[in-house]
């Protein structure tokens, strides 16, 4: 079954809503590689209509100037991208589909496809967030920056219920950017102070 796998761009107070003022300074040949690791591990992009609307605005200008940053453009280009978006939608950028359905049907089908390696959902916050909320979200790669933003949409919305999570790799950049990998994992069990007073610091 393929993975779904979230990659966020992040600062330190759970800002998700990306600022180039506080994200590009930060930007260097380590989160270079990991956004590379990132897409090899996919080989379907599942993005929102915003983000699929700077993709698309961006991405097929730069392929056709043939800079250095012609590459990713094309492999962006090649690459099969299912939008999700409840609107119409006319795709200029090739290998672009709508989605087939409501989210999480689709993405359940994705995941199940034996054609399907891999599904990356770059930026997309509600994408993220209604995946999250229905368990299909089996990895949150996140780049975190050492800013607090104070503004911006954030990773993780109001609920009733927290999401726990395993760490799966981390690695802190020379920037000071921290690449953490999570998995969402059920809850641990119930715990009160009664039951960790133990490990409490002794006193002088």
């Amino acid at each position: 079954m393929a993975k779904v796998i979230s990659t966020l761009f992040i600062s330190a107070d759970g800002v998700a809503e990306i600022d180039p003022d506080w994200h590009f300074p930060y930007f260097d040949e380590n989160m270079g590689r990991a956004v590379t690791e990132d897409y090899d591990a996919a080989d379907v992009l599942l993005i929102g209509r915003e983000t699929y609307d700077s993709f698309a605005g961006a991405w097929p200008d730069r392929e056709a100037a043939g800079g250095e940053d012609a590459g990713l453009a094309k492999r962006l280009g090649d690459v099969r991208k299912v939008v999700v978006t409840r609107q119409s939608l006319e795709f200029p950028w090739r290998n672009s589909e709508l989605i087939a359905g409501d989210l999480v049907g689709a993405v359940t089908a994705l995941k199940a496809d034996a054609g399907v390696r891999g599904i990356l959902i770059p930026g997309s916050i509600s994408v993220v967030q209604q995946l999250l909320a229905a368990g299909l979200v089996d990895e949150l790669r996140l780049l975190v920056h050492p800013v607090a933003a104070r503004k911006g949409r954030k990773l993780f919305d109001e609920g009733d219920t927290a999401y726990h999570l395993r760490v799966l790799a981390t690695e802190a950049f020379p920037t000071g950017v921290l690449r953490v990998i999570y998995a969402p994992v059920e809850a641990p069990g119930k715990a009160s102070y009664d039951d960790v007073k133990d490990q409490v610091p002794a006193g002088n």
